[in-house]
């Protein structure tokens, strides 16, 4: 499978300072202190033994008071809940890029984007965790519940590829079981994405996602 996720997708960067500025702390331009907040949040989350994050942490790698976090956002669920918003729009937006190229096979569409996810992972560590939910534990429940919803898209998106965007897939002969068969494989191929980030995460980052990832994907969307 090529790769097909440009990193590009990561978090916005911040201005650069000017080298031949004064070294003098310069006050951040509307909406630069979000991002750094968020950027320094994907960052710590890639240290595979970071325990629970704690805005008192948080602040001391930015070098802020508790209380400057909180006027950007409202609570540390805030906080990841941006992280979760970046990792659907970048995930979901490339995964409708796939879904609408129509010059290669159902199940190459699928492949292609159980790959793209998976990249992903495995390029940004710390969303891999967020994603995993490993970086959830502890936290508010619905975080949790917007990362399982964000699993139900992707197998949405995988049963429609392989079964429901088929042209008159209604109509043709044995309608009921290959509907039946695009759910199964969807469904197997998303506990497989998932399986794959969960490793990744809970071995340190040394199992990388996309690992085996095209004897993988054979087996599951090729028809036996």
């Amino acid at each position: 499978m090529s790769a097909i996720y440009d990193q590009s997708q990561s978090l916005p960067a911040a201005d650069a300072a000017d080298p031949s500025a004064p070294a003098r702390r310069k006050r951040p331009k509307p909406g630069e202190r979000r991002v750094q907040i968020l950027q320094t949040m994907a960052a710590m989350l890639e240290q595979p033994k970071t325990e629970r994050l704690t805005t008192a942490a948080l602040a001391a790698r930015l070098d802020v008071s508790e209380a400057g976090l909180y006027r950007h956002f409202a609570s540390k669920a805030q906080m990841f809940e941006a992280l979760i918003e970046h990792i659907e729009n970048s995930v979901l937006g490339h995964l409708q890029q796939i879904v609408d190229t129509h010059e290669v096979s159902p199940p190459a569409r699928a492949a292609r984007i159980a790959t793209a996810v998976l990249q992903f992972g495995e390029r940004n560590p710390g969303m891999a965790r967020v994603m995993a939910g490993d970086a959830l534990v502890g936290e508010h429940e619905r975080l949790q519940q917007r990362m399982t919803q964000l699993f139900d898209k992707l197998e949405t998106t995988l049963r429609q590829c392989l079964y429901g965007q088929l042209p008159h897939a209604e109509s043709a002969p044995h309608a009921a079981s290959e509907a039946e068969d695009a759910h199964l494989r969807a469904s197997v191929l998303v506990s497989y994405v998932v399986g794959c980030l969960q490793r990744f995460v809970r071995s340190g980052f040394r199992h990388r996602p996309t690992e085996l990832l095209e004897p993988a994907l054979r087996h599951v969307l090729l028809k036996k």
